[in-house]
């Protein structure tokens, strides 16, 4: 396995409200996260922080994940304990209002492929340097799209791409997505939407399949977006397994 993250201000924002990492536990399991925060007086880069923080933590402090259902059970109750920690937080400090963090992860074991998901970014598989989405965009404009009130293509550029319908710190209670995906894939790739509003999945896949470095391609995707105005903080989480394990 070979593994990188990156994230990066972008070329318009003046700080980095996204949060990112890649953990490995003793037993060799794999925990992708992506969080991208929202709220007042940088709040945001709190609550993806603190999401980040927590489950990075306490990932790499288990000897094992377990079975599926040990996993699920898991990832319900890490992420329901970093929602709380968040409302107490913007209890606590008024300045922030509308705090709150995207999610996006992956967990990966020798015997099954986990993708977790809240808000808008976005968790894909690689298969033979396709990219294949898993994750579901929480978002008005999504639920539109699914309604058949607008098409896929309107939806990119519609004024309300960017409205969620689901973050942590948003609601009392936190739904986590959980998507089981077969292991035999060639790599996972999580991101912010600072990587998807400004590339398409097209230019995601030409840069991957460059015989290149790992580090290099995902710095090369930043580069990019960047290039093209950078309006977002942009954060890539890839993990390559083409190579298999203990490699």
């Amino acid at each position: 396995m070979k593994s990188f993250y990156l994230t990066d201000a972008g070329k318009v924002r003046s700080h980095n409200e996204d949060s990112v990492t890649i953990i490995k536990n003793a037993n060799e399991e794999y925990l992708l996260i992506v969080a991208d925060g929202m709220g007042g007086h940088r709040a945001g880069e709190v609550a993806s922080s603190l999401a980040v923080t927590h489950l990075g933590t306490r990932f790499k402090n288990l000897s094992s994940i377990g079975s599926k259902l040990d996993a699920a059970h898991w990832l319900n109750d890490n992420v329901n304990e970093i929602n709380n920690s968040i409302l107490e937080y913007a209890k606590t400090h008024s300045d922030s209002k509308g705090l709150g963090t995207t999610l996006v992860l992956a967990l990966l074991t020798k015997d099954y492929l986990i993708f977790g998901n809240i808000g808008d970014s976005s968790g894909y598989v690689i298969k033979n340097n396709k990219l294949h989405k898993m994750t579901k965009d929480h978002t008005l404009v999504n639920l539109l799209v699914e309604a058949g009130n607008l098409t896929a293509e309107q939806a990119k550029n519609h004024p309300k791409k960017n409205v969620l319908m689901k973050a942590l710190g948003a609601s009392e209670q936190a739904e986590l997505d959980l998507i089981e995906v077969d292991t035999k894939v060639d790599g996972i790739l999580l991101c912010s939407d600072g990587l998807t509003n400004m590339l398409s999945e097209e230019q995601i896949e030409k840069i991957i399949s460059e015989d290149i470095k790992i580090e290099d391609q995902v710095k090369k995707m930043i580069r990019k977006c960047n290039m093209r105005g950078g309006t977002d903080n942009i954060s890539v989480a890839y993990l390559d397994m083409k190579s298999g394990w203990n490699k």
